[in-house]
């Protein structure tokens, strides 16, 4: 139960601030979005080393964010994998190589749940990482219409875009397809050098159901993103319709030592 509440703290303080981000604009609504993004990664890392130690969250942290902030720093010089694009100037934080330092911390806070779902839902590792991919794409469809609306960065593609959301190019989908599908075959090799105790599971559980439906009420009713909000539902819901029943079903359960996969 203490590592529950240890793993549970900065979920509580992550969901407590993006509750914030409607009502903030400006340079308060930056710096809301810099502390959402350091809450989602600390909560990420708090529930990995709870659950595999450390050295375990360690590894998970340089895997997503090393492999995220190349994405990125390629991205915006090249336009591959996701396409032309530029990040505002001075608004987020820190840079390297014009990237904000906080963009492959955001890539580690987003994946973390959906990669635990991701194997709740599938124990086969080829089925885990497509999960994951196909996930990680469902939170994009909400966070970049969400950052885009706010002018965090701009699309410099010609490439079409979904019906309603035209300013994103399709090739981002793709491009965060394919990264996050090598972030997780990278997770699946780096899986197998800890044991996870299945402790505090309830803790990324919460925080992608949150993320998915609270998301959606968000961009549907606060933020004036109707289509983006029909997009994410869909997209994360491949993860969370299969979740929820599952749960309810008992066929999922967040007990350590219980069964975790359908």
């Amino acid at each position: 139960m203490t590592r529950t509440w240890i793993a549970a703290i900065p979920a509580v303080l992550l969901i407590a601030v993006q509750i914030t981000y409607p009502l903030a604009h400006g340079v308060a609504r930056d710096r809301v979005t810099v502390a959402v993004v350091l809450l989602s990664a600390g909560t990420a890392l708090v529930h990995a080393a709870v659950t595999r130690g450390g050295r375990w969250a360690a590894g998970f942290l340089v895997i997503v964010s090393g492999i995220g902030l190349a994405a990125e720093v390629v991205g915006t010089r090249t336009g591959v994998p996701f396409g032309s694009y530029d990040y505002a100037v001075g608004r987020l934080g820190a840079e390297i190589s014009g990237v904000p330092v906080v963009v492959p911390l955001a890539w580690t806070g987003g994946l973390y749940p959906v990669w635990i779902v991701a194997g709740l839902l599938s124990s086969r590792v080829g089925g885990r990482v497509l999960l994951t991919a196909v996930g990680t794409v469902g939170w994009d469809l909400f966070l970049d219409s969400q950052m885009v609306a706010d002018g965090q960065w701009t699309w410099r593609s010609g490439v079409a875009g979904l019906p309603g959301i035209s300013e994103i190019p399709v090739t981002n989908y793709v491009g965060w397809f394919g990264v996050s599908a090598v972030m997780a075959a990278a997770l699946a090799v780096w899986d197998r050098t800890a044991v996870d105790n299945r402790e505090a599971l309830v803790v990324p559980v919460a925080v992608f159901l949150w993320t998915w439906l609270g998301s959606a009420l968000a961009h549907a009713v606060f933020l004036g993103l109707p289509v983006s909000a029909g997009y994410g539902f869909a997209g994360l819901g491949v993860l969370g319709i299969p979740l929820v029943l599952g749960l309810r079903a008992r066929r999922i359960t967040l007990r350590p030592g219980g069964h975790g996969n359908m």
